[in-house]
């Protein structure tokens, strides 16, 4: 049954993939963003198909009129990326919160019926338990760490959703995302920014291993999703999750910075030799969710990490070289 979509952030990373899979399947969609880090490029392919609207989230006038005519709101507009956590804290918090508000508020003022939060695992910090499941505790360990920022920003969220109309809603889903990945995903996040080193240090060093240095020793973990299979995982979530329930979408294969690092540079066709360094103050050692609920909604990833890696690096080193071969990333050996 077609259904019509509110998808704010629609132009980022998650959102554009998530855009173009609702009218891949034959709903209608209104996008909101001011591409404060969305790019309208990301929506080229189908322009025409769906409606943009050019709004700060956090204008709760604009949002009500967004929010007329649609049957659900899926509220993805955040300022993500850990380099604004450490240097625009202010605006995370701003857009986090305020942005929320404004939107739960066009929800109630059109009698929108469901509503779904993309929060993050970013909100539960530093886990007692790996794997960790849904109802693991949500903790900030230093509200004076500007680091936190955001983790604060989706640890208030999910209280706000939870109890700001709760009467209003018949269908209310959190999901947290973890460590989604691929093509244009931005140039904040590891994997671009381990790429784009990675590239300089071996035009650098023509030949040999490369000396490649990493925040500290490698051995912190992280479990990675392809943005296909996220995707997937979220059309689940939005059409079978529960009322009131949480979701980690993510896998269970928890993968070293240090694995991950050497998985770069093999497919750049180098070999790298690491080098330990600093570990940033409010650094996560070890990140992996447990996925037994989205495992019942009939989730199974199809993306190995390997493959995803492979397509995210060729993208972004073509990015950097746009008349490369198609067959050149594994060759920058030289």
């Amino acid at each position: 049954m077609s259904r019509h979509y509110l998808v704010t952030g629609g132009t980022g990373f998650i959102g554009s993939y998530l855009v173009r899979r609702l009218v891949k399947d034959g709903h209608r969609v209104r996008v909101v963003d001011n591409d404060l880090r969305g790019r309208h490029h990301r929506l080229l392919e189908i322009a025409g198909e769906f409606e943009l609207m050019s709004c700060d989230v956090r204008d709760t006038a604009a949002m009500i009129n967004a929010a007329r005519g649609v049957d659900s709101i899926i509220h993805l507009a955040a300022l993500n990326g850990t380099e604004n956590f450490y240097t625009r804290p202010e605006l995370v918090l701003d857009v986090g919160i305020r942005g929320l508000y404004a939107t739960l508020d066009a929800a109630r003022a059109n009698g929108v019926e469901e509503f779904i939060l993309a929060s993050s695992s970013e909100a539960y910090q530093t886990p007692a338990v790996v794997p960790t499941p849904e109802n693991a505790p949500l903790t900030i360990p230093d509200p004076w760490n500007p680091r936190y920022s955001y983790g604060g920003s989706k640890l208030i969220s999910e209280i706000i959703v939870a109890n700001y109309l709760r009467d209003v809603f018949k269908k209310l889903i959190v999901f947290r995302p973890h460590n989604v990945y691929g093509p244009d995903m931005g140039d904040e996040h590891v994997i671009p920014q381990l790429t784009a080193r990675a590239a300089k240090q071996c035009a650098r060093y023509a030949s040999g291993e490369v000396p490649f240095k990493i925040q500290g020793d490698g051995s912190q973990t992280r479990s990675f999703i392809y943005i296909d299979d996220f995707i997937d995982c979220l059309m689940l979530v939005i059409s079978n999750g529960a009322h009131r329930e949480t979701y980690h979408v993510g896998t269970a294969e928890e993968v070293s910075i240090a694995c991950l690092a050497e998985m770069i540079f093999a497919e750049i066709g180098r070999k790298a030799y690491l080098l330990p360094s600093d570990f940033p103050a409010g650094g996560t050692l070890r990140r992996c969710p447990e996925i037994s609920r989205i495992r019942a909604l009939g989730f199974a990833p199809l993306v190995s990490l390997e493959d995803g890696i492979r397509r995210t690096v060729e993208w972004y080193l073509r990015a950097a070289a746009p008349d490369m071969p198609r067959d050149r990333p594994r060759a920058l050996a030289g």
